[in-house]
């Protein structure tokens, strides 16, 4: 974690790397991670979804994972009504307000709506559906639903993330009594940890999950992690259902010499660092940084580095631009902010004297017959940091031999139930899980929906 990083990465000094904090005037921070997207005005709201076709069968509809009626809450925008939009938004998606900052909208619903298909330029769903969620968490403290009659029985959700949050608060809505367990200090997940600053601004995560929590029925455990302070068989003898939504809690290695030079840092620790950073001038930065990965969290490390105030930032990819996972616009987003993509690139050694980094080798690679291969071409960059964001992967702690796993995430079934009966799981620790907070909801709430019927028959 960078709260560790050894006392040369806190000044810059002439035989180390050029790593220090405060690199920019104070108040640069502050515009630097503003919000990326400000909320939009009642006014420009209402011309925007007077863009709206309203189409029957709504291709953005089909689209969005948690199948949200966005015609009709567009519509109710519309027609001046953005407290019943966000309820037919939370209606499906009780993260709603999140996914309207973080999701990636232009290869979602925005992407197959009519007016991106005719014109090129979608009607903005995402801004109006903030606008709506906004909008009633501004002016309630509670969630838009009760809770339902006791029904006497207890469920584990084990992880407070996306997934988690969305089992929980459909559980109590069924009357279920739910734990809500978490290994860290706060309610969130990856919403709190581990997305960029600009994304969320205001401690969104936390009074979102807030907000979650308050129908009741509810009780958040922090500082409680599975395969130390909890055990799933303990879990499945003390409670009449188990959700598991722990995420991808590893990081995978670079697998080259060097890796564990001071330098070669971890993109998520370092994140969660920023986003718990109470004073973004005091968390030090390299002068001269490359990111390895193409990923969401590689453009996220990449952007957020320069916004506090490395010069020189490279995302190396070791394939082309085409095949980053990151999307489009945040290929776009992190290039506008002056970070360089090298792409046909994979690492090879990281150099350095006295285990302190100071650059890292990278091999040209090519395609042949379907396979990524090295040149043996060599570039080398220097690099005060290095940031590993090549995937996570799931900390199993003993659930391989509990239950049936595959390619290292845990296998379900449609309705998210594992190879235990009275055990589902939900979000990225699955397999085929996709790497969205709106997918995790999407489990959560088909999971909540199954635990429910078992619980209920």
């Amino acid at each position: 974690m960078i709260a560790n990083l050894p006392e040369i990465y806190m000044t810059q000094t002439k035989a180390g790397p050029d790593i220090a904090a405060g690199r920019l005037p104070d108040d640069a921070y502050a515009e630097n991670f503003g919000d990326l997207h400000p909320l939009l005005d009642p006014h420009e709201a209402a011309v925007e979804a007077d863009r709206c076709y309203f189409c029957y069968d709504a291709p953005c509809m089909q689209a969005c994972p948690t199948s949200i009626d966005i015609p009709q809450f567009i519509r109710q925008i519309a027609t001046g009504n953005p407290t019943g939009s966000a309820k037919t938004i939370f209606s499906q998606n009780i993260l709603g307000g999140m996914c309207a900052r973080v999701c990636p909208t232009e290869t979602l619903c925005e992407q197959v709506c009519v007016r991106e298909v005719a014109e090129g330029k979608p009607v903005k769903i995402g801004q109006l559906q903030r606008y709506a969620t906004d909008h009633y968490m501004a002016e309630n403290d509670t969630t838009p639903f009760q809770r339902g009659a006791p029904t006497g029985k207890k469920v584990a959700v084990v992880g407070a993330g996306p997934a988690g949050l969305s089992c929980a608060h459909r559980l109590a809505v069924h009357g279920h009594e739910v734990t809500l367990f978490d290994a860290r200090e706060k309610a969130g997940g990856l919403n709190e940890y581990g997305i960029a600053s600009y994304k969320s601004v205001d401690d969104f995560a936390a009074r979102e999950a807030e907000f979650i929590l308050s129908i009741g029925g509810i009780e958040l455990k922090t500082g409680m992690r599975l395969g130390d302070d909890l055990d799933l068989d303990r879990l499945r003898t003390e409670y009449d259902a188990v959700f598991l939504g722990i995420g991808l809690g590893g990081v995978n290695a670079l697998g080259v010499p060097g890796e564990d030079k001071e330098g070669a840092l971890d993109a998520v620790d370092y994140i969660a660092d920023l986003r718990q950073a109470k004073d973004l001038s005091r968390l030090p930065v390299g002068r001269r940084v490359v990111v390895i990965g193409g990923g969401m969290t590689a453009v996220d490390i990449a952007v957020q580095t320069r916004l506090l105030g490395a010069e020189d930032v490279t995302i190396a990819y070791r394939r082309g631009q085409d095949r980053m996972n990151a999307s489009e616009y945040e290929q776009h987003l992190a290039q506008t902010n002056g970070v360089k993509i090298l792409t046909w690139a994979q690492p090879r050694t990281l150099v350095g004297e006295n285990g302190a980094l100071s650059a890292i080798e990278l091999e040209r690679t090519q395609e042949q017959d379907g396979s990524l291969a090295g040149t043996g071409e060599i570039i080398t960059l220097p690099a005060d940091m290095v940031f590993k964001a090549v995937g996570q992967k799931l900390v199993q702690t003993g659930l391989e031999e509990k239950l049936t796993l595959e390619r290292g995430r845990i296998v379900v079934g449609p309705d998210r139930k594992t190879s235990l009966d009275d055990v589902w799981a939900g979000g990225d620790c699955v397999l085929d899980g996709e790497d969205l907070t709106v997918a995790a909801v999407e489990d959560g709430k088909i999971a909540a929906e199954s635990i429910n019927a078992s619980l209920s028959a």
